[in-house]
């Protein structure tokens, strides 16, 4: 028998605040949220950000006016992260503070880890990069090198992040810049993580923060571009070392001409040495000349520390309907975020069960906004 003290819609009313609190990368990106029950593989359009190109007045601004165009992005809902207990007497007869501090609690932060994962892994999407591979940022030195980049793609200067992982965290967090950083922030987890605000970045601490390991192919020496144009977004690669059956995986990052650029997708195995039809993005420079064999620099397996802009990213949460033939489902949303709670009974166990869990989709809305800092 479903808890009789306790329901659903107590239990979400508690939960989607924690939820709140726990996030981190999830709460430093653009969230896009609309009040409209959907299923995970729907697929929703979302408002893209304008971006807008400042000018010099020269007395005359004829034809250079411009327009707040907010173009439509796809985002597929394709994720339903849950968090499903087996209860039993004992826990069912909670009342509502302790329920929540064996359970509630606990199962909220699960949610948050896991959808933070999920946004920090759109580093794979960003073919920008300063630092070195496995040699962890310690210097303020990594800071300024971020900041160019930014400088260079003229990202804004307000909303600029940078999350790192603890092993950079303990090497910032010795810093004269670092310990004299005032601190803030909106939420528990954001607070805790805040490094404080250092040469524009607002700098966080996250043990979610992911390691590439570069495709077997990015090994391989004496790398050169033998198919492709300026414009191109797929190339063909060639290695001297013959025979090898590598891949290049997505999020692999390659340097071309002093050009950085990213693998969008896994490729097929090379052929002798040859890997066809690569997807690279941007497209290949303009000034690259097709009539030299260009030498290809690629970047190790590197911990993807990341510096961005609010809109480099976002997460699009959806809330689910309350769950037919379930013992009780409510759905709450607040603020771009949304939870579902749901008592259930197991045949197979005899069990009765709690569920907590979400929708959403994550998506890169402008690569340019964002900086693998290499660790």
């Amino acid at each position: 028998m479903a808890n009789t003290f306790l329901t659903s819609q107590e239990i979400a009313r508690e939960s989607l605040p924690i939820l709140q609190n726990n996030l981190v990368m999830a709460a430093l990106v653009h969230r896009d949220y609309q009040n409209e029950f959907k299923k995970r593989g729907d697929t929703i359009q979302i408002r893209k950000p304008p971006a807008f190109t400042a000018i010099d007045f020269d007395g005359d601004l004829t034809g250079q006016h411009q327009t707040v165009t907010e173009s439509q992005v796809l985002v597929q809902l394709d994720t339903i992260s849950d968090v499903t207990i087996d209860l039993t007497s004992k826990e069912e007869t909670l009342n509502i503070e302790d329920f929540m501090a064996q359970i509630g609690t606990p199962a909220m932060v699960a949610l948050a880890q896991l959808i933070d994962t999920k946004v920090m892994a759109l580093y794979k999407d960003v073919p920008y990069k300063c630092g070195a591979a496995a040699a962890t940022p310690d210097a303020l030195e990594d800071f300024a090198a971020l900041r160019r980049i930014f400088a260079t793609n003229r990202v804004p200067g307000s909303n600029r992040n940078l999350v790192f992982d603890p092993s950079a965290g303990s090497k910032f967090g010795i810093l004269d810049a670092v310990v004299g950083a005032d601190k803030s922030g909106s939420t528990a987890a954001l607070r805790e993580a805040n490094f404080g605000r250092i040469l524009t970045l607002d700098t966080y601490e996250s043990q979610n923060v992911p390691t590439h390991t570069a495709g077997a192919y990015a090994a391989l020496e004496d790398v050169t571009v033998t198919d492709g144009e300026a414009g191109d977004t797929a190339i063909e690669l060639t290695s001297a070392a013959g025979t090898s059956t590598d891949t290049l995986l997505a999020g692999d990052l390659l340097t071309i001409d002093g050009h950085d650029y990213v693998v969008t997708a896994t490729t097929a195995a090379a052929v002798a040495g040859v890997i066809a039809a690569v997807a690279i993005y941007p497209a290949l420079h303009a000034d690259y000349d097709a009539l030299e064999d260009d030498s290809v620099t690629f970047t190790a397996t590197h911990v993807a520390n990341l510096g961005f802009h609010r809109n480099a990213f976002a997460l699009c949460m959806r809330p689910l309907a309350p769950a037919r033939g379930a013992g009780e489902s409510y759905t709450l949303d607040f603020q771009g975020l949304s939870i579902r709670v749901t008592f259930g009974y197991s045949m197979d166990t005899k069990t009765d069960t709690v569920s907590f869990d979400c929708l959403y989709g994550v998506k890169t809305l402008y690569p340019e906004l964002a900086v693998r800092l290499l660790g």
